[in-house]
């Protein structure tokens, strides 16, 4: 696998060697030691998955400490815009975002270490999206910033807005200046 720093200390691209023939494909989604050699160790305990159709954006999304979870994400089916914001308070990147494509064709892989809010646009038909996370979902601690908050001007690649699947919960987050934060750099 190739381990790749984004702008972002802490954000990493994993990029797995595919082997490919008639039969199809293989590759190596996750290997501990490997991880723990690049980007530091970290024990997941849960992994999610959910399916979304084009248009669906979630997030931004995080947890509040004690309750924050780092992230490992990837497409199975179809294709995303993927983004992690730095929430990290003192952090010289808080605000700023990065943003991947992750599809079922590049194969690529996201890290989002804690203290960032994650969220993700549905440029497919259908997409299938994972997630380990290293921490268990706690509703009294979830958080959300909006997706179209000014300060963290992310392009989510969305031409027409009315287009948008948003949830209500998603629809209805704070701004950045205006969220709960509790993330120290």
């Amino acid at each position: 696998m190739t381990y790749i720093e984004t702008p972002i200390p802490g954000v990493w691209i994993i990029e797995p060697k595919v082997l490919t023939d008639a039969r199809g494909y293989f590759m190596e989604a996750f290997k501990q030691k490997e991880f723990e050699e690049h980007i530091g160790k970290i024990q997941f305990i849960q992994e999610n998955e959910s399916r979304s159709a084009k248009g669906v954006l979630r997030g931004l999304h995080y947890q509040l400490a004690p309750y924050s979870q780092a992230k490992l994400v990837r497409v199975i089916q179809g294709c995303v815009l993927d983004v992690a914001v730095d929430l990290r308070q003192g952090s010289p990147t808080f605000g700023q975002h990065v943003a991947v494509e992750l599809s079922s064709e590049n194969k690529r892989q996201l890290f989002i270490p804690r203290g960032f809010a994650h969220g993700f646009h549905v440029m497919s038909e259908t997409a299938i999206f994972t997630y380990k996370v290293d921490n268990p979902y706690m509703p009294t601690h979830e958080g959300g910033i909006r997706y179209d908050d000014p300060a963290i001007h992310i392009d989510w690649g969305i031409t027409d807005s009315q287009s948008i699947l948003l949830s209500e919960k998603d629809s209805q987050a704070p701004l950045l200046n205006e969220a709960k934060l509790n993330f120290i750099y």
